[in-house]
């Protein structure tokens, strides 16, 4: 008998990730052979696909709770193996997995849903949900990965679907302007979970999750490397988390972020994609608690951002830079719990804020029409709230961090000229001489002397 509750709990945790993977691999079949696609349909394959994936992690959740099972691991045989180093398709349900696949999928759900509304007639339509679908099958991938190595393949998924969101309405150049400079920093920062996979294969020979639960940590996490290899695992991590999670002082690329559809803000930066940062740490949790100065650093990251994008926030003309920066807030303050050891407390407010703040952008682009229709009909302006913070302010203090907050913190300004600026100056010549080079070779030689002719003869045939 209970060998076939676990035999249900494993086809149940696999088909977490087959559904959402099934889904995004018929409409790639459809975009690729043009078949015949209404909005109805594609709707409908969205919509059974994640109804039957919340259906299955809400199985999975209560049998495990029922009958007292802590975790579920489901091996799917190893993908590459080349001396010592493995790399194993593994899946892991437990007490932090299944409630974040679950509520993933939730919401997916949810926004699929909306979007049919949101979207119709647009150009985008099947592309808005293909990608939406890829999405989703990442978080699964990513939240049930038994090894770094798994987190990593679907992190990257997940990075290219936002950045493809994010510049969605590729007639504009601004969308597609500010998707790549959302996947250039998601490129930047990968370079942190990358380089902690080599480095736990090297320190301990494994990236799977193989750390038994503890009392701070009470889910299974990455196998612990000893002494300061822990620390240098850890600060890692927390490089990775920074880029995906927006924290200071890479979050520049947040707001303007909020140039995709309202549905995937929604899902991306207000829900889901934005707290895979505190995830990834909180399935770290082992290395944390046994790398102080990386658990310090995860604190004081968490602590600045916040304080950064409570006052840059209150300070925005438009309602979704407002929500992105209260976003950062939030998530700032979800990292504080989790560099502190209050680990179940950080779950649950991910939960709890991934709810309130994805029904806020949902609700944003009809909020001031509503709110401009009230006063018209009382006849008078609404009462402004808050002003609590600028009490707290000293007078002398408070046009210096209202001019600070308006520049953003300088924060831009400053990586772009001394981190990158150097870089790109480069680049911009080296690009400058390839051109050049490119030039001479062609204006010497027989190649060139053919080319004339050809230009010559096609200019008097016209």
């Amino acid at each position: 008998m209970i060998q076939d509750i676990h035999d249900v709990l494993k086809v149940l945790t696999l088909s977490l990730l087959i559904f959402p993977a099934g889904v995004a691999a018929v409409l790639i079949f459809v975009a690729w052979f043009d078949r015949a696609r209404s909005e109805a349909t594609v709707n409908a394959l969205v919509a059974t696909g994640y109804t039957a994936t919340v259906a299955a992690a809400t199985a999975l959740l209560a049998l495990m709770a029922s009958q007292g099972v802590e975790r579920v691991v489901v091996p799917l045989g190893a993908w590459v193996a080349v001396g010592h180093y493995h790399f194993d398709w593994t899946l892991i349900a437990d007490h932090l997995s299944v409630p974040f696949a679950l509520f993933s999928s939730m919401l997916v759900a949810l926004i699929g849903a909306f979007s049919r509304r949101y979207l119709h007639l647009e150009r985008g339509y099947l592309r808005f949900y293909l990608l939406m679908a890829l999405f989703g099958a990442g978080v699964e991938l990513v939240v049930l990965a038994g090894s770094l190595d798994l987190v990593f393949f679907a992190w990257e998924i997940v990075g290219l679907t936002s950045a493809l969101l994010i510049a969605f309405f590729n007639e504009r150049r601004r969308p597609v302007e500010h998707g790549f400079l959302a996947f250039v920093t998601y490129r930047l920062c990968d370079i942190g979970l990358l380089g902690a996979a080599v480095w736990l294969h090297h320190t301990v020979g494994t990236s799977a999750v193989t750390a038994a639960p503890t009392a701070t940590t009470p889910w299974a996490s990455f196998a612990v490397p000893a002494g300061a290899a822990a620390t240098a695992a850890g600060l890692m991590l927390l490089w990775a988390a920074m880029g995906k999670s927006a924290q200071v002082p890479l979050g520049g690329w947040l707001p303007r972020a909020m140039e995709g559809p309202t549905p995937s803000s929604a899902i991306f930066y207000g829900a889901i994609s934005i707290h895979l940062g505190p995830y990834l740490l909180l399935r770290a949790g082992s290395i944390l608690d046994h790398a102080p100065m990386a658990a310090a650093a995860v604190t004081m990251v968490g602590a600045v951002t916040a304080l950064h994008a409570t006052f840059v926030g209150r300070v925005q003309s438009d309602i979704k830079s407002a929500l992105a920066y209260a976003s950062m807030t939030q998530v700032g303050l979800i990292f504080v719990e989790i560099g502190l050891g209050c680990r179940y407390f950080a779950l649950a407010h991910i939960v709890g804020h991934a709810a309130i703040r994805s029904l806020q952008i949902l609700r944003s682009p009809s909020l001031l029409h509503d709110h401009h229709h009230l006063e018209q009909a009382m006849g008078a302006q609404l009462p402004k709230t808050g002003g609590h913070l600028e009490r707290l302010v000293p007078d002398r203090l408070q046009p210096w961090l209202y001019r600070h907050a308006l520049e953003r913190g300088y924060l831009e300004g400053i990586i772009k000229d001394y981190a990158l600026g150097g870089f790109l100056r480069l680049f911009r010549r080296l690009d400058a001489l390839d051109r050049a080079w490119s030039r001479a070779v062609a204006q010497s030689g027989p190649q060139a002397a053919r080319w004339s002719r050809a230009g010559r003869d096609a200019r008097e045939a016209s």
